[in-house]
């Protein structure tokens, strides 16, 4: 195993432990098709689910995996045939078997920080769906809660901006400018320090660079 591999798994660890204390689940996996796999053992048979957006999703396949897998009944606002219709899907994603997403930052003490824009990801995450499916490349962890914060502000959500062609200062800068934009995508900040309710959030960290 490489220095680096090395360092995932031994971080990985010590983060696993924290989940444990504040009643989530850790799993590591040193590879994205490992995670999906291990993602959808989680899933009961002719399941619900739905997603927040993600490019760990993607870049891992396990959006493609449940657009495609057949006994599964997919809650996809990509598949709204209207803009009213996107709210409704919304809503079904709280009556749904598994909610997948990512986080923005993890601290290695394991507690999660998100930043939403409308917020539809951060309320699943809260709130409604039976359990919760975390995939997290190790590009996400952070020492402390203050450097998750930055690197929220200042790494995830500038490439997500310019990704979304959204007109804010830190597409332009690259720099969080803390702004009040009709783009600004920084609407609710989430810090889930503990699940209520033991094991419903699960979180896989995966030994690879994914997402912003």
């Amino acid at each position: 195993m490489s220095p680096k591999e090395t360092y995932y798994e031994t971080t990985a660890a010590t983060i696993i432990r924290q989940l444990e204390k504040r009643q989530m689940e850790g799993y590591y996996c040193k590879t994205s098709k490992e995670a999906v796999t291990l993602a959808a053992s989680f899933l009961p048979p002719n399941a619900t689910a739905a997603f927040g957006g993600s490019m760990t999703l993607e870049e891992t396949g396990m959006l493609a995996f449940l657009r495609e897998k057949e006994d599964l009944t997919l809650f996809d606002r990509s598949k709204a045939k209207s803009p009213e219709e996107v709210p409704e899907i919304y809503a079904k994603a709280f009556t749904a078997d598994a909610y997948f997403m990512s986080t923005n930052a993890i601290t290695t003490d394991g507690q999660l920080v998100n930043i939403d824009g409308t917020g539809n990801r951060v309320a699943a995450l809260i709130w409604g769906p039976k359990q919760v499916i975390v995939l997290a490349g190790m590009n996400k962890v952070c020492p402390t809660l203050e450097d998750a914060y930055r690197r929220v502000k200042n790494i995830a959500s500038p490439p997500n901006c310019i990704r979304l062609n959204r007109k804010t200062p830190c597409a332009a800068t690259g720099i969080c400018g803390d702004c009040l934009s009709p783009d600004c995508i920084c609407s609710q900040t989430v810090l889930t320090r503990r699940s209520g309710i033991p094991g419903r959030i699960k979180v896989i960290l995966i030994g690879e660079q994914l997402g912003y």
